[in-house]
């Protein structure tokens, strides 16, 4: 009988789990739906950096014969998926607030809410600073003679490439604050081994972004700079830990 009544809450929560799926799942397909017929203008407007930066009578191409429908296509989808984080949040929230104290939830949902927008700002910084720079930069030092016609296809790959890279990148305050909030380090120790993270974010700039100094600079130094945010938050989200076997009791 105990076996029986131990399973019950085990399928409440697989149910549960499935329903927050479900509703996440749906909600990238309603803004699929919703942007699906502004497809092609989508992608005008995220090839904007590198069309103008394009030599004079030079245009993109497409060197696949499907490449014109589902590029856009593809891109739609990828940007649904953006602009549906924050309810994809939402319900991750939903599912696992029930299980955390009250003083975790006053933590938990600003983290969230952060996460989504740093993510944003990260994808914002590489569209209006990084991609001006850089495409400016390659189409500059084409060889004489080289015609510089970049695929559809290749572009998308490259430049979401690089959101990912930025949006995970601006995520460190975040991280950090999770360390310290889980005790797994404290602002002390990472302040101690700050000249090691300075060169450990140029590492992972130059192997996120591509072999040039340009965008791996431009990486980093805004990994340091939120390092150091991260480094000053957490410092709130400490005390919080400290004060919450307290409340517990």
């Amino acid at each position: 009988m105990s076996s029986v009544e131990d399973t019950q809450p085990l399928f409440s929560h697989l149910l549960e789990l499935r329903n927050r799926l479900l509703r996440s799942i749906l909600s990238v397909l309603v803004v699929f739906l919703c942007l699906v017929w502004f497809a092609n203008d989508i992608y005008s407007l995220l090839a904007a950096p590198l069309v103008e930066r394009l030599p004079e009578g030079t245009s993109m191409i497409a060197t696949d014969v499907a490449s014109p429908f589902f590029t856009p296509i593809k891109l739609t989808l990828v940007a649904s998926v953006f602009l549906a984080v924050p309810l994809i949040l939402y319900q991750i929230w939903a599912f696992v607030a029930p299980g955390l104290y009250k003083h975790e939830r006053r933590l938990v949902m600003p983290l969230l809410f952060s996460s989504s927008l740093l993510f944003y700002c990260g994808v914002a910084f590489a569209y209006f600073v990084v991609f001006p720079l850089v495409f400016g930069f390659f189409t500059s030092i084409a060889p004489e003679g080289v015609q510089v016609a970049t695929d559809i296809a290749s572009y998308l790959d490259f430049v979401l490439a690089l959101f990912l890279a930025f949006g995970i990148a601006f995520e460190i305050p975040v991280a950090i604050i999770l360390l310290c909030w889980t005790g797994a380090t404290d602002p002390q120790s990472l302040r101690q081994k700050r000249p090691y993270i300075i060169v450990a974010a140029f590492v992972v700039g130059m192997l996120l972004t591509p072999p040039d100094i340009i965008s791996q600079t431009l990486l980093a130094i805004p990994m340091c700079l939120l390092f150091e945010v991260g480094l000053f938050f957490s410092r709130f989200y400490i005390r919080a830990n400290e004060q919450a076997p307290s409340e517990e009791d």
